[in-house]
């Protein structure tokens, strides 16, 4: 029994644990329902939050896509506008650039007429030119003839004188060589007597000091043999440099004299061909004074023509010269004429511009006039025109015909400048008018001795004031201008 006690006690204590287990258990379960729930409905919002923007995108597309429709008719009316505007500037600037190329083109034809002209000019002078160099080549060629000739005769002379001087030179070369051999001659015959003398000499005083020696000093011999030996020996080392001395003169001696013997030999056939030379030299001196009569005698008629020649290209030069100055004198007036015409036309189309910026629409669109003459007057004008002028005065302005459109819009221009001037002194006029009348007003409603002493119309109701009346004519008959507002006109010229 004690033990069933035990085990039931054991199970109730399993039971509320397993309660506690389950308690949380279903705890859990809850929270998880309830955090699916929480991701559904988290979910749920994304996708309609998602939906509603898609949407709101597409919708705002439709939006934006209706407004570009409705945007781009309008600005498709707006541009269709500008494009007809467009047009017809397009036509006018079309027709002024046709005029502009006609009158190019005839400037065109006028200037290559004028290229052709400067052109055979141009071509004429440079065959005068090519004459004159080839003249003065002819010139410089019979100088450089005669310069050569000259040049050939200075040579020839100085060659001449060249082979003088060297006969000369070689003569006394011939003298020197002759005078040396017959010193030397005569130094080697001195050169050998003195050695004879001294060699005899020299022996006898030998002989002499040893027969003194002999005599004298017998006893002595043998003492002084040994001393004897040794001044023979000093003698005879003293001697041998003046032994070999006379044996080199007298080799150099007999091979002088061979020398000089074929020396001899050679003069002698020198001499013979100078002979020969000579003859030839005499009879070339007679044909080159024969041929100098002769190259001076074409000397002179050469310098005569060449003075002549000379007198001949000085007065072609100075033609040329004087050509010259005159053609550089003309194309420098036509330079300037030229610049003046071109500074003038520079500033014409300058001034065409600057009007073109003030031009109005109508005038852009008809920059000419229609004529104010009836059709039998144009017609008998063209029949006028058509006629060959005869004065001077008509032949000079039928070159200026295509300037017609150019006096047509000056013309229109002085009278529009006119008007301007009579309407601004109208205007002047009721302006003046209009301060007078101030002048009455201000003065009328102020009071001062100076006004009280005038008539005051404020006061006096006799006296009408005169300047209303013309100025009211004035300002009914002032006529109306047509206002462009530049706002309007901005986006057509963008």
């Amino acid at each position: 029994m004690p033990k069933k006690g035990r085990k039931g006690r054991k199970a109730a204590a399993l039971s509320e644990e397993e309660r506690l287990l389950l308690l949380q258990q279903k705890m859990l379960a809850e929270e998880e329902l309830s955090k699916k729930k929480e991701d559904m409905l988290t979910q749920f919002l994304k996708d309609k939050l998602a939906k509603e923007e898609h949407n709101s995108a597409l919708n705002m597309n439709k939006i934006n896509l209706q407004w570009r429709t409705v945007l781009r008719e309008v600005k498709a009316r707006e541009l269709r506008k500008d494009i007809e505007i467009l047009s017809q500037t397009f036509e006018r600037v079309v027709d002024c650039k046709d005029s502009v190329i006609r009158s190019l083109a005839r400037d065109l034809s006028e200037a290559e007429a004028q290229y052709t002209h400067a052109l055979c000019n141009h071509l004429h002078n440079i065959d005068q030119l090519l004459q004159l160099q080839q003249c003065r080549l002819r010139y410089l060629d019979e100088d450089y003839n005669t310069e050569l000739e000259a040049l050939k005769k200075e040579f020839e002379t100085e060659r001449r004188m060249i082979i003088e001087h060297h006969d000369k030179e070689s003569r006394y070369l011939r003298d020197v060589l002759l005078a040396l051999e017959q010193n030397f001659s005569e130094s080697e015959y001195e050169a050998k007597l003195d050695f004879q003398s001294t060699r005899d000499d020299v022996k006898n005083k030998n002989l002499e000091e040893k027969h003194y020696l002999r005599v004298q000093l017998e006893g002595t011999v043998e003492e002084l043999w040994k001393r004897f030996q040794q001044a023979l020996k000093n003698y005879t080392e003293a001697t041998e440099d003046r032994k070999i001395a006379f044996e080199a003169l007298k080799l150099k001696d007999e091979k002088s004299s061979k020398e000089i013997e074929m020396q001899m030999k050679k003069l002698q056939k020198i001499q013979d061909s100078i002979g020969i030379l000579k003859g030839k030299i005499a009879a070339h001196m007679r044909e080159a004074e024969e041929q100098n009569r002769r190259v001076h005698e074409e000397k002179e008629v050469v310098l005569k023509q060449l003075q002549k020649l000379k007198s001949q290209m000085n007065q072609a030069r100075a033609k040329a010269r004087s050509s010259l100055a005159k053609l550089t004198l003309e194309s420098s007036t036509a330079l300037k004429k030229l610049r003046g015409v071109l500074e003038k036309a520079e500033l014409t189309l300058r001034l065409a511009e600057m009007c073109r910026k003030l031009e109005t629409e109508e005038e852009k669109v008809l920059p000419f006039y229609a004529s104010s003459l009836s059709r039998e007057e144009q017609e008998q004008l063209e029949q006028v025109s058509l006629e060959k002028p005869g004065e001077q005065l008509a032949q000079v302005m039928q070159d200026y015909l295509g300037l017609e459109h150019f006096w047509q819009r000056y013309n229109k221009v002085k009278l529009e400048q006119l008007s301007l001037e009579r309407e601004k002194a109208v205007l002047r006029q009721e302006n003046q008018k209009l301060r007078l009348l101030l002048k009455q007003y201000l003065d009328g409603i102020s009071v001062s001795d100076e006004v009280l002493s005038r008539l005051n119309p404020l006061l006096i109701l006799n006296h009408k004031p005169r300047a209303p009346g013309p100025a009211g004519k004035a300002h009914r008959k002032r006529p109306l201008h047509t206002v462009v507002e530049a706002a309007h006109e901005v986006p057509h010229i963008l």
